[in-house]
């Protein structure tokens, strides 16, 4: 009935970072609605990854790291557009909530957020468990580390599939809450707004 399985979720993140270079490529299944907001989503955390790693060298120019915080602040835009747009689509494939329903405080959206992030974790991860440059040692602490994220992962799938069904069930409810990224809007910002006077 929403169109979610956290099963397929979990498979459809996993499945874009076996495809090299995916985000940056553009490439899209062109599924629509809530599909295409979930594909939006992770090639959002994909490219945030990507530019988080860049932000943090040393031996480059201060412009270059204020590039990768520029687009930081993009991506991470586009990234709270896509969770928003998330849970429109659930909320468009549901029955209406109701309203004395206990209302969740994270909502669907946010939950395919955070384990589009693990699955990223999980994948990088499991690089640094190939490395054959590091201590055994090294790859160990990261296979630990793997577990971990693996179970984090699980559980918090399970966690997304129980709010659904209750949802349907008319049990629980949630809202689409608007993020209002105010350091992106020039109107909203008094460093920016304060520069044109």
């Amino acid at each position: 009935m929403n169109g979610l399985d956290a099963r397929e979720l979990t498979k459809f993140h996993e499945s874009r970072h076996a495809i090299s270079a995916w985000a940056k490529s553009g490439a899209a299944e062109q599924r629509g609605g809530l599909w295409q907001a979930i594909e939006d989503n992770h090639r959002c955390n994909c490219l945030l990854w990507d530019e988080e790693d860049l932000a943090r060298r040393r031996k480059v120019s201060d412009s270059e790291i204020a590039g990768n915080k520029r687009a930081i602040d993009g991506h991470n835009q586009k990234r709270n557009d896509a969770i928003e747009r998330v849970d429109e689509q659930l909320l468009l494939s549901m029955p209406e909530m109701n309203a004395a329903a206990r209302l969740s405080s994270e909502t669907p959206g946010a939950m395919v957020d955070r384990l589009s992030i693990l699955s990223l974790k999980i994948h990088h991860m499991r690089l640094q468990t190939q490395r054959s440059d590091v201590s055994r040692a090294h790859v160990e602490s990261c296979l630990q580390k793997l577990n971990r994220l693996d179970e984090q992962r699980a559980d918090l799938a399970a966690c997304l599939e129980r709010l659904l069904a209750e949802c349907a069930r008319g049990e629980s409810r949630f809202k689409v809450y608007r993020q209002f990224k105010m350091y992106n809007d020039p109107a909203l910002n008094p460093a920016i707004y304060g520069e044109k006077r």
